[in-house]
C-alpha cells in the first residue's frame, strides 16, 4: 500500500505546508531526538569494538540493519509520500521508481538510489529526494519543457531547450511548438529560437527550421518561402528580414527564397510569374 500527496496549492507566502495529526508519545520530536542519539551511541560503540576485532565491514552492516530496525521502534517509519513540482509526470511512473513501502522504516529508504531511478523518467529535469522525520519522504521534481518537435528518420520527438528527448512526451500534443530537422539541430535549437523570438510577428510564420550542413539554417515559412541565414551574424539578420517586411511587405510577393548570406544584400529568387524586387538600399 503507498499514499503519495501533492502540492496542489500554496498559501500566500509561497511555500506549501502538509498538516498532520497529533503525533503519539513515541513519535515526538524529543522521544525521536533521544531515541535516535542512544541508537547512535550504540552504533558508534559496535563499530569501536569491531575495528578492535578487525571485523569493521561485517560489524557495520549489524549495526545498522539494527539501528534501522530500532529506528522504527521509535516510530521513524513511512507514512507519506510527499510531492511538489509534478504536472506531466506519470503519478505511476513516480511511486514505482521510488518504490516506498508505507510502514516501513524511513531509514532504510536509499535516497540516492531512489533518486537515480526517478531521473530516468522521461519528463524528470531534475530531482531532490530527502527524508524527513518522522514519517515522510519528500520528492521535489523539476519537469523538462518541451522548446520543439525534433523531425528524424521520418519521426517527430519533442525535446526541450537542452535538446534533451522528452521520452513519453507525445508528438501531437505539442503540435504548435516548431519543427526542427538536422542530425545537430536539438543542441542549437534554443539559441535559434532564442533569436527568432526577438521578432514576433515574423517569427509566428516559421514553420520549421532545417540546419544546414552542422553550420548554419535555413527557415520555412507558413507561405513556402525559404529563408537562408547566414551561419555567422544570423540575429543581424533576422533584424534587417524583420525590418524589410514592415517597410515593403515582401513575404506578400510572388516568391521561392529570400537569401541572406551576404552581410551587404538580399537575394530574393522569384516565383515564375515575377521575375524581381528591389527595396530601397537592397539588392537583389
Amino acid at each position: 500500500m503507498r499514499r503519495m500527496t501533492e502540492a496542489t496549492a500554496k498559501p500566500a507566502d509561497g511555500k506549501s505546508r502538509i498538516r498532520r495529526i497529533p503525533m503519539a508519545f513515541w513519535r515526538r520530536p524529543r522521544v525521536i531526538r533521544g531515541g535516535a542519539v542512544l541508537g547512535f551511541a550504540l552504533l558508534a560503540g559496535a563499530l569501536t569494538w569491531a575495528v578492535s576485532q578487525g571485523r569493521a565491514a561485517e560489524a557495520y552492516d549489524n549495526a545498522r540493519a539494527a539501528l534501522v530496525e530500532f529506528s522504527a521502534t521509535a516510530g521513524l517509519v513511512t507514512r507519506e509520500v510527499f510531492v511538489t513540482g509534478r504536472v506531466r509526470a506519470s503519478r505511476e511512473a513516480l511511486i514505482e521508481a521510488l518504490d516506498v513501502t508505507l510502514g516501513a522504516p524511513l531509514l532504510a529508504f536509499d535516497a540516492e538510489a531512489a533518486r537515480r531511478r526517478v531521473e530516468t523518467i522521461g519528463w524528470i529535469r531534475d530531482v531532490v529526494i530527502e527524508r524527513r522525520l518522522p514519517d515522510t519522504i519528500f520528492l521535489r521534481v523539476v519537469e523538462r519543457r518541451p522548446l520543439a518537435l525534433w523531425q528524424r528518420a521520418g519521426r517527430l520527438l519533442v525535446i526541450d531547450r537542452d535538446g534533451v528527448v522528452i521520452d513519453g512526451a507525445a508528438p501531437l500534443a505539442f503540435s504548435r511548438l516548431p519543427v526542427m530537422v538536422g542530425d545537430d539541430a536539438p543542441e542549437h535549437a534554443a539559441r535559434l529560437l532564442a533569436v527568432l523570438a526577438t521578432e514576433p510577428s515574423l517569427n509566428q510564420r516559421v514553420a520549421a527550421a532545417i540546419r544546414v550542413g552542422g553550420r548554419r539554417w535555413n527557415l520555412r515559412l507558413d507561405n513556402g518561402v525559404d529563408v537562408e541565414l547566414p551561419e555567422a551574424g544570423f540575429a543581424a539578420a533576422w533584424r534587417r528580414l524583420a525590418d524589410i517586411e514592415r517597410r515593403h511587405g515582401l513575404l506578400s510577393r510572388d516568391i521561392t527564397a529570400i537569401d541572406l548570406r551576404l552581410p551587404d544584400r538580399l537575394v530574393v529568387r522569384p516565383a515564375e510569374a515575377f521575375r524581381g524586387w528591389r527595396a530601397d538600399g537592397e539588392s537583389t
